[in-house]
């Protein structure tokens, strides 16, 4: 490709990144907190962009009589393809398939914030997986909870309700496991989004794939939600 179709194409990936950036279409990429560095990114490419075609303007009348020009192949623009794609085409977030093949992602906090005196609470799963086990949930007890994520069945049928956690982006995405109990809707679908409300009991078990700690959920109700504009959550993996 000569250095206007790469500038184009440069243009084209900051385009997108910016686009990405500005809209919720990163949240299936990478953790929230990384919107500021994909629209600095983004502002960058289209920037170098620019300026590889303001180069090319001045180079080109000096370089005429020298050489002769060949036409690139087309096919090379096939490379934009990727891109839009990339706009077209938003990924799923990972669901139960990626959530029962991966042990649980749950380690303990350096500490719990607050939560306020009286009411119920609505916590993050990873937060309520987290204060059930390493704190053997203490400001939990007697307190309606209300959670909300995604369904899971293990081989054996258990189910449970699931938030993936990110390091960084969604190549590192693990999941975070509640166990559920109590009044269990009778027909759950893998991956149906669920506002549960009810309580903390301190009931365990472990990962079927890492033996690691899994607290249960004792359930009251249940309803389906739509999935939300960020199906990550940034709570209970350390």
């Amino acid at each position: 490709m000569d250095r206007q179709a790469q500038a184009a194409l440069l243009f084209l990936l900051g385009a997108t990144v910016l686009h990405a950036g500005w809209t919720d279409l990163h949240l299936r990429y990478v953790k929230a907190g990384l919107r500021p560095l994909l629209l600095l990114s983004g502002a960058v490419l289209i920037a170098t962009a620019a300026a590889t075609v303001r180069y090319e303007r001045r180079r080109a009348p000096r370089e005429e009589h020298r050489e002769d020009h060949h036409p690139e192949p087309r096919v090379s623009w096939l490379l934009a393809l990727p891109l839009l794609a990339l706009i077209l085409v938003a990924p799923p977030a990972l669901g139960s398939h990626s959530a029962t093949r991966t042990g649980t992602a749950l380690q303990e906090p350096l500490g719990f914030p607050d939560l306020p005196a009286r009411g119920p609470l609505r916590l993050g799963v990873g937060e309520y997986a987290a204060r059930a086990v390493y704190d053997d949930g203490r400001h939990l007890r007697g307190r309606p909870v209300t959670l909300t994520g995604f369904v899971a069945l293990d081989g054996s049928g258990t189910p449970y309700l699931v938030r993936m956690t990110l390091d960084c982006c969604a190549a590192d995405a693990r999941p975070v496991k509640v166990a559920l109990t109590g009044e269990v809707p009778p027909v759950l679908q893998p991956d149906g989004w669920l506002e549960l409300t009810g309580a903390y009991t301190p009931r365990r078990t472990k990962d079927p794939v890492n033996d690691g700690p899994v607290p249960y959920f004792e359930v009251t109700a249940a309803r389906p939600v739509p999935p939300p504009a960020d199906p990550y959550d940034d709570t209970g993996a350390g």
